[in-house]
Order: C-alpha cells, then structure tokens, then sequence
C-alpha cells in the first residue's frame, strides 16, 4: 500500500519512569539551568542576553532607542518571542520601581511594581538605554574576563557570565519559579553590602550581621527587626523577613495617606481586602479608600470616621491585610551549572571566588598585551640602530615574500616583529617616530612585571577588588530605603476584634432553626414565627462576639461565631442550621453549647445509663477549624448534653420513669471519646431518657432525698411511689 507506515497508530506501553527520564526530566533541567535560577553575576539568561544586547548596541551612554528594536535585537540570542524579551526589560527598568539599582534607563509608560493595573505601553511606544551604573557589568567583558559561548544557533558569541563589579546577586531582588524547586533573593542596600564584601575580603570570620543590618527593598516600607530570622536567613539562605506599609495622618482631613508598601503586594490587592472589611462589618472606622498614585509616587488614601484612632486601625489594618507582609527568603543560586541554597555568608563567598577569577583573566589579558607590544617594540629598537640598512633590505628584495625574511636575518629579529616593522609607512621611517615608539619599552617592562606580581599574590588581586568596590559605592551608593523597627510590640489582634460587639439574643429550636435577634428588635415584637410543630428549646441572652458550639448525632461538634448567623427579627423561621455549617442531611443537632471562654464542663448522657464529663477547652482549637470529629463516645446513643459552668446536681431520667440525683463532681472529666461513669442501672427495655442540671424547686422538697441516692450506679427512684403517693416533679 502506498505511504503506509508500518507501526503507525500502534499504542507502544512505555514504564512511566521511562517517559519521566526521557521527556521530563530534560525540560526539568532546562528550566531550572537556563530559565528560572540566577547565577553568581545576579542574572537569570533572560536578563543578560537582554543586557548584552543592548551593550552591543551602544546603549551605554547613547541615545535611548526604542523598546521594540531592543527586543527585536534581543531575539538574535533569546528566541522566545518579543513580548518575553519586553517583559523582562520592563521589570529592569528605572520606571517600573522593581529593584533598587535598575539596569535600564526608561523613557514613557513602564507601569509600576506597586500596581496591579498599571501596565506598561506597547514597546513600540517606549524608550531605552543602558543605566550608567549598567557599565558595572560590561567593564572587563572585553578583556577576557569571562567565558564568551556561542548563542543558540552558533552565529554569534555571548558571555556565559556578565563580570560584575559588585555583588548584583544580592542588590536586587531577585524571584524565580523552576521546576521542583525555586529561587526567591531580597535586596540589600548597596552600601551595606559593598562594606560587608570588603571586610569579608579583609577577614572571612567577618560578622555579617554587623554591617549588613537587614534587607533593604525598593519600595521602601518597615523591616521588622527579628535577629534569629535574619541571622538565619544569612547561614542558610532561608527565612521571612516582615514588612510593614508605612503612613502618615493628615489631622486636618482626618486621613491617612499609605505611601510605601511591601514588595509582595498592590494597592489594588490592599483596597480590595480593605474593602472586603468594612462590608463584612468587621472594620467600622473607615468612610472611604482611594488609589491616588500618580507622578508623585504610591499613595492610597483612607478617610476615617470622626473619632476614629488612626494608630489602632493601622493596628488592624497590619493584621488582616497585606499591609504588613512576609518576603520568604530562599536564596537558590546557579553555582558553576548546580542549583545550591546558600546563606548571605556562601553566597558572597562564591561571589569573592568568582570575581577573583575575573579579575585574574582581565590581568592575564592586559598582561599578554603588553608583552605582545612590548615584543613588537623591542625589534623596532633595533631597527633603530640602522634604519638605513632597514631600508636598503627592504628596497633591494626582488620579491615581497622574501621582505620579512630578510629583516629577520639582517637584524635577528622573528617574524612577528619583523612583520610589525615591514608594515611601517615610508612617512614613520625617521629616527623621531621610532624613538617616540621606543621611549614606552621600560614603562612596559616595569608594568609586565607589577602585572606578573599580581597574578602571583591573591592579597593584591583581592585590594583591587576592595578598590573597585569602593569606588562603586562612591559612585552608586544610596541611602537605606526601608526603615528597620527594633523591639516592635506587636499588638494581640485577633478576628474577634474586628466582630462588632453588641448584645444579642439567641433562639434555637428543636427543628435545627438559629435566630440571632437585637434586644431593641426583641422589644419591638416578641412573637416568635416557627414552623409548625417546632419549639424553642435553648435560649441564650450573649453578646456578638460569643462562640456556638453544635453537638450533632453523629459524634460530631461544629464551631461557630454568634457573628457568623445575620441578625434576624422573631417574626421569621430564622437560618437552618445543617444547612449553614454544610452538615450531612441525616444529621442533626442535639445540643449546642455558647462560651466566649471555653471554661466549665460538658456531659453527655447516653441511652445506656453511662455519663461522661469533658472539660470545654478540650474543644477549642489554634485554627479556625469549623468541624470536629469524634466529640464524643459512640458505644451508645446519645441522649442528651449538658454544659456546666462548674460541677452541680445533676437530675437524670429514664424512660421507666424513674428519676436519680446526683452531684457532677462523682464523674471525673476525662477524654472526649470517654464511654463515661455508669450513673443509672436500667431493667430491660429500659433506657435514659434526660438529663437537666437540678435547681431548688424542681421536686417538693419533702421528696428530693429519695431521688438521691447514696452510691452510683444507682437504679433511681419511680416517680409514682408503691403508697400511691405522689412524689412528681414541678
């Protein structure tokens, strides 16, 4: 058959861990090497093919050209498409405010780090060149300091990496997502960083947390000072660093106007939760928010209510949105083609190592240079001492192959300098042009071998380093950004403070039915609407803030906020409860307990006659966990449960209605899952059938002592006695 295939459309079983090792684990390794992880010079690839791009452009100190031609260049060694090369140029630039010494000097809409919205123009509206402190990067690049590769279809060369004059690792922030692992890298203030490198240079035992004192980021804010977390993040490389919005209070318009915020969120984000607040009732100080960033800069402005604390709001505020956050440190680094987690300590150490080597490859460089030049010159010299002869050779020659020959011959020099000297115009053949090229002969032998003493002695190639770095920072260095608060008190702030506080009256009914009622509404119609044969069975006279505690058929408790429920009016069924907490639809509430402190016990009385006691802040949990399994025993049907603010008489019932009365303190408070004391001993048949806790008044006085009975478990004591006479409850 023509064009048939033989095997096409078959369906070959591969092992899994065949197609991992041969699909997935390339793309793996290609994302983490040659995408998202920077290396030692600060640089993923996408930034320096960018970067270089622009170098070779003429773009340090040049005219600014537009952004399209910048990613078109760009795309000669990074081909993933305009848009990407843009992106990142975007994010390097001075206008975007997302590092805080930008590579890229911008010219129109970059948008901004600080906002979700503002985005940046189309490239081919906006303009670039290279920052002057950019010309940090490329100064020994053409002086084989570093590796040049070919690019990805073997036109053209590009640096492995860009040899960095200062520790641009650690200057600008720095984020990547690989696969299976990823890289997040703070800034440090330039100053500090460069001082902690010199005397890293100087003493490697150096303490580094006593000139490098915290991260510094671009957009500035409040670093809260926790020594251990950063004296961790600077051994190992990971840690949070907390950051907090910073604001000023305008008196006079009652406002207050955030203008810095943490690196890890947006206005837009903040206003958003902001707003999220106020309509759930829990913030009740703030009139109104804005975003009014313009050419000023970041600023949302928040009016408040008269009266309003603007102190303790921002207190709130810090709590339950973004305006204080946490920047998780994982500072993963590209080391010589292998991923490695390493503290400020190592990373600045391989920085040392690496920029020893550049500046070891510059040396050798120049040094070979100057001994090519000096070699050229030193057969000029002889030359010198007849040129007449020099040019009888060079006239006499038949042929012009034979020239270099003969000078070498005529003047026992080798071919290259003879060569040099064959080259010569006829205008340079004069005794002042040669001696003016002979003059530079000692001051290039005294240089070859200060050169030669450098590459013999790390302690001078290390103060060259220390002199470059210090004339970075001269030239670079800016004042902290970030403010750093020591010994913050932080206020205790939790959910329960943003719950508006008010007292409330609560009706549960036997259905399953939660009403949450004003007292003024209460006043104003006291009817209560339920649904036919309904009743209310628990009544509670609480504040807002208080918590419901629903003890289910199914061994099942389900915590609430009295706050969670809408406030109702009697004249409604009220909010079915299964269907508010998500319960099962076989499932129903048996008891519901109300506390704002879980203090006192719980009973539980079971169809067999057992009674188990547990203490209430067995149930309250660190998180907001909405449902708690295995609240109670199972061996036997539960009957009823019973909330005591401390131990009492208890009166329990059975179905053969007989009655018992005893004190809760014979139950001892145990588990949760306890099976319980057996209280009442029951005939067959027979089972319990309540339980209350016992108040005065509740049977004839004359008749209280033959419900109680000495010992447990006890059979209790019938309700009709044998004498006819009646002994029953009130």
């Amino acid at each position: 058959m023509s064009g048939y295939i033989k095997g096409a459309g078959e369906v070959v079983p591969q092992a899994i861990v065949d197609t991992l090792e041969g699909n997935y684990m390339p793309y793996a390794m290609s994302v983490i090497m040659s995408r998202a992880i920077p290396e030692i010079d600060g640089f993923k690839p996408s930034h320096r093919k960018l970067l270089y791009t622009m170098y070779k452009m003429g773009l340090l100190g040049g005219a600014r050209q537009k952004s399209s031609k910048i990613a078109g260049s760009t795309m000669a060694l990074n081909p993933h498409g305009d848009a990407a090369i843009y992106d990142t140029m975007v994010r390097m630039t001075v206008a975007y405010e997302a590092l805080l010494h930008p590579y890229v000097d911008s010219k129109g809409s970059f948008g901004k780090a600080y906002s979700r919205d503002t985005q940046a123009a189309a490239s081919r509206y906006t303009e670039a060149r290279l920052a002057p402190i950019a010309a940090e990067l490329f100064r020994d690049i053409d002086n084989d300091a570093i590796d040049m590769v070919d690019n990805f279809d073997n036109t053209m060369k590009e640096p492995s990496l860009l040899p960095v004059t200062f520790p641009t690792i650690l200057c600008n922030t720095n984020t990547g997502i690989a696969v299976g692992m990823a890289s997040s890298i703070c800034s440090f203030n330039l100053n500090e960083l460069i001082e902690t490198t010199i005397q890293l240079l100087k003493n490697p035992a150096h303490d580094i947390a006593s000139t490098l004192l915290a991260p510094d980021f671009p957009g500035g804010g409040q670093i809260l000072y926790n020594k251990a977390e950063l004296e961790k993040i600077y051994h190992t490389g990971r840690g949070s660093v907390k950051v907090r919005a910073r604001y000023t209070y305008d008196k006079e318009a009652n406002c207050i106007d955030i203008t810095q915020i943490p690196p890890t969120t947006t206005c837009e984000q903040i206003i958003e939760k902001v707003i999220e607040l106020v309509k759930a009732g829990k913030i009740k100080e703030i009139s109104d928010i804005r975003d009014e960033q313009g050419l000023h800069g970041l600023r949302v402005t928040i009016d408040l209510k008269r009266g309003a604390d603007p102190d303790k709001l921002m207190q709130k505020l810090y709590k339950f949105t973004s305006l204080e956050d946490g920047f998780a440190c994982n500072f993963n680094v590209l080391i010589n083609g292998a991923p490695k987690v390493l503290g400020v300590d190592g990373i600045l150490d391989e920085w040392i190592k690496f920029r020893m080597t550049c500046v070891e490859r510059r040396t050798c460089f120049v040094l070979d240079k100057k001994k090519e030049r000096l070699h050229l010159l030193e057969g000029l010299q002889k030359i010198l001492l007849d040129i007449d002869k020099a040019i009888n050779i060079i006239r006499e020659t038949e042929e012009e192959d034979q020239v270099v020959p003969n000078l070498m011959s005529g003047f026992g020099i080798d071919e290259i300098q003879a060569e040099y000297v064959a080259e010569i115009k006829l205008r340079h053949i004069n005794r002042e042009y040669i001696l003016k090229r002979t003059e530079d002969i000692e001051n290039l032998r005294a240089d070859i071998a200060d050169l030669e003493d450098v590459l013999n002695s790390p302690k001078r190639v290390k103060k060259i380093i220390i002199d470059e770095l210090k004339a970075v920072t001269k030239k670079y260095g800016q004042p902290r950004r970030s403010m750093i608060l020591y010994d913050v008190e932080e206020t205790a702030i939790d959910e329960v403070s943003l719950v508006p506080d008010y007292p409330v009256h609560i009706f549960i009914t036997k259905e399953g039915y939660i009403k949450k009622i004003s007292p003024q509404s209460l006043r104003m119609s006291s009817d209560q609407k339920l649904k036919e044969g309904d009743e209310i069975v628990q009544t509670f006279e609480t504040r807002n803030v208080a918590e419901l505690l629903f003890v289910t058929d199914k061994c099942q408790v389900y915590k609430s906020k009295a706050s969670d429920f809408s406030d109702t009016k009697a004249s409604v069924l009220g909010e079915y409860i299964p269907a508010v907490l998500g319960m099962a639809e076989d499932e129903h509430v048996k008891y519901t307990v109300l506390t704002t402190d879980y203090s006192g016990y719980v009973l539980f009385a079971y169809e067999n006659g057992k009674v188990a006691k547990a203490e209430l802040n067995t149930y309250a949990t660190k998180t907001n966990r909405k449902k708690l399994l295995a609240a109670y025993s199972d061996k036997s049907p539960l009957v009823k449960a019973l909330w005591i603010a401390a131990d009492c008489d208890i009166l329990l019932r059975s179905t053969a209605d007989k009655v018992l009365i005893f004190p809760s303190a014979e139950i001892p408070a145990k588990t949760r899952t306890a099976q319980g004391n057996q209280v009442m001993t029951l005939r067959r048949n027979a089972t319990v059938s309540d339980m209350v806790a016992f108040e005065i008044g509740m049977v004839k006085p004359e008749n209280e002592k033959k419900f109680r009975p000495k010992n447990l478990p006890a059979a209790g004591t019938l309700n009709d006695t044998d004498e006819g006479e009646q002994t029953t409850l009130l």
